[in-house]
């Protein structure tokens, strides 16, 4: 919501106790969060508000009474972490403000961190999905009865998911790019990630190919006055949203027949361990995906080393 706006415009907000729309304002103008982290937050907090009562009166034993109930639910040890960090953040922030006599969650602990990550794709599997997506754009292009969008919309398809397991960009980067982003001649591409953090990351020939026919060919038909300087289109000419390219990323992979892994972030995964297969180190890896910290992308190293265990079973005689 932009400021001066209208809150009763925005259904959330309106739904929502006062404390903790004030602190969604303070997430969105003062750290600068971006819109799906601010909709996990303000989620979070809403849950336990609805759970637990007035956030003014909460306790460390309501937060962890309520962590408690989650966790007997079946919730995953990474999303309770998320909840108990959402929590953390809103009392802390009133404990500043004065809302808050003292921060109750000052003293919560998270559970261990699961290492757990979604099973990525193998070489074959991302060759037969661009492949896949580039086949299609052709069809449409000779199709007995032309649909320009259905055409243009097809080379979109094949340039997301080019760029995505080219740069292991997250979904709500590759929504945010404009036309402006892009340093075409060197093929690089400006990113602005978690807490408005740029970084500028390379992509490869065949990302490059992808993108400039959708650039000519494709966005032109789509293109309309709400277009602004999006990279990516709708079908109506606005900015792509995050659920569209994971509705065209989940579509292509489930014609590959393979269970193995769903979703944008799936592309992010396989990009980041075939980088580390193909001998980059960690910190470059670090670095191209924007982790924050090295740790995070420690977790990659676990998959690589599942295969290496995997090819020395089956190659050694005495495995």
């Amino acid at each position: 919501m932009a400021p001066g706006q209208d809150r009763s415009a925005d259904p959330a907000a309106s739904a929502e106790p006062e404390l903790i729309t004030a602190f969604i304002d303070h997430l969105r103008h003062e750290r600068g969060l971006s819109a799906q982290t601010i909709r996990a937050y303000r989620g979070d907090l809403v849950q336990l508000a609805k759970r637990r009562g007035p956030l003014e009166q909460i306790s460390l034993a309501g937060i962890r009474s309520w962590l408690g109930e989650l966790h007997e639910a079946g919730l995953s040890r990474n999303t309770l972490n998320r909840k108990t960090a959402s929590v953390r953040a809103f009392t802390a922030w009133a404990h500043r403000r004065g809302h808050l006599p003292e921060d109750p969650s000052a003293r919560l602990r998270t559970a261990r961190r699961s290492n757990h990550l979604p099973d990525v794709l193998q070489h074959q599997h991302v060759e037969q999905l661009t492949s896949h997506l580039a086949s299609a754009a052709q069809e449409a292009a000779h199709a007995a009865e032309p649909d320009p969008a259905a055409q243009a919309m097809s080379l979109r398809d094949a340039a997301m998911v080019e760029l995505l397991y080219a740069t292991g960009m997250r979904v709500s980067e590759l929504s945010g790019l404009d036309l402006s982003s892009f340093e075409t001649g060197r093929r690089m591409v400006r990113l602005l990630g978690k807490g408005n953090k740029e970084r500028i990351v390379p992509y490869g020939v065949p990302a490059e190919t992808a993108l400039s026919r959708w650039l000519a060919e494709g966005r032109p038909v789509l293109a309309a006055p709400a277009s602004g300087s999006a990279c990516f289109l709708g079908r109506r000419g606005g900015r792509i949203d995050v659920r569209t390219v994971r509705r065209v990323v989940d579509e292509g992979l489930s014609r590959l027949g393979t269970t193995a892994a769903r979703g944008p972030h799936a592309l992010r995964h396989t990009a980041a361990t075939h980088l580390l297969e193909g001998g980059a180190d960690l910190r470059t890896v670090q670095e191209l995906l924007g982790h924050a910290s090295l740790s995070t992308t420690q977790l990659y190293t676990h998959v690589t080393i599942d295969s290496l265990r995997d090819a020395y079973g089956q190659a050694h005689p005495r495995a």
